[in-house]
């Protein structure tokens, strides 16, 4: 089917008419719902793609912090250096007015000519203007090396301002990009989530839209279904929201988070509409099932085969959900009412959750 380009005003009519026109047979009793083959994968893999961006600028952002520390630590160093050489300039001053003073109290300050008409006895006279010569040197040696230190002074001062300015700036820089992506990303996710909601009314899940998968395989048989989470609701909580009891295990991620398949297994079931929104449920090895569900988008078909940890879907908060996260179960069956906890059956697999 050609993708649809909706008018607003007719919005309603063709989400209806694509509802009757790609409705199918479902593979079980419950799953009533069509599938379209009209995925757009256009704002989906713009939320992927947002996800690297965001993540390789949160590393870029750890990455200037902690070269934003190691600079504030050198322009620490500056600082000290700088009050050291202010003392040692303090002191130089000091004594070149200690040799001053001694200077003219000594009589340093008259002509050589007076000073030898004045004299009574000449080797007395050479003395004292070898003293004299001496003083008169170290003076010297004061006053340069006092020059000296304040030259050096005045450059480690712009050095350290400078510093200063390439760190503020460093920082600013990155977190302004941070921030950029960011709001991208939330725009993004909403975006997404709007596609979602209206598949689910209409009850017609959009084609299968292919995402980037990781670059790095899985490591093991079995991974978790988000790489990032908090763990939210968990098996067996009770709660107004549901009938009975939570029959899984919630992960607090936000919309457009990549899910990944816990397993390699075969996909029974791709839905839209009901309690669980647009779901997804895997068959495995051994006679388990699991299910994805409240997502904003899916990334295989019905019938498809998939590995650990490969991306089958985005999440999202579609069908009877209070906010944006992921509700994974494991089942014996794939139906409702078969779910076991999923936190130990996931750990038993080398796999724990916390």
């Amino acid at each position: 089917m050609r993708s649809l380009r909706r008018h607003p005003l007719l919005v309603p009519v063709l989400l209806c008419a694509c509802a009757v026109l790609a409705a199918r047979p479902a593979d079980s009793a419950d799953d009533n719902v069509g599938l379209r083959k009209d995925g757009d994968p256009g704002i989906s893999a713009q939320v992927a793609r947002l996800y690297q961006d965001a993540a390789l600028a949160t590393q870029r952002y750890e990455a200037g912090r902690q070269e934003a520390e190691v600079q504030r630590a050198q322009v620490l160093r500056f600082e000290a250096l700088l009050d050291r050489e202010r003392r040692e300039i303090a002191v130089l001053h000091e004594e070149l007015g200690r040799i001053a003073r001694a200077q003219y109290r000594d009589g340093g300050g008259l002509p050589l000519t007076a000073q030898i008409m004045l004299a009574s006895d000449t080797s007395e006279l050479m003395r004292g203007e070898h003293v004299f010569s001496r003083r008169t040197a170290a003076v010297n040696n004061a006053v340069d090396k006092s020059r000296r230190a304040e030259a050096r002074l005045a450059a480690d001062e712009a050095k350290a301002a400078a510093a200063w300015q390439k760190l503020e700036k460093r920082s600013a820089e990155l977190a302004a990009l941070k921030q950029d992506i960011e709001q991208k990303l939330e725009a993004a996710r909403w975006q997404l989530q709007g596609q979602a909601d209206a598949s689910v009314a209409a009850g017609a899940c959009r084609g299968a839209v292919r995402l980037d998968q990781p670059q790095q395989a899985t490591a093991g048989a079995w991974a978790t279904p988000v790489q990032a989470y908090e763990l939210s609701a968990g098996f067996g909580s009770g709660g107004s929201r549901w009938a009975n009891r939570h029959t899984g295990q919630d992960f607090a991620v936000p919309i457009g988070t990549p899910v990944q398949a816990v397993g390699a297994g075969r996909v029974v079931r791709v839905s839209c509409g009901g309690p669980f929104g647009i779901e997804i449920v895997i068959e495995h090895p051994g006679d388990y099932y699991t299910q994805y569900a409240h997502l904003a988008a899916v990334g295989v078909d019905q019938g498809e085969s998939v590995v650990p940890g490969q991306v089958i879907g985005q999440s999202g908060t579609s069908g009877n959900s209070t906010g944006p996260h992921l509700h994974f179960e494991v089942r014996v069956t794939p139906e409702l009412g078969s779910a076991v906890d999923p936190v130990p059956w996931l750990a038993a697999r080398g796999v724990p959750l916390g």
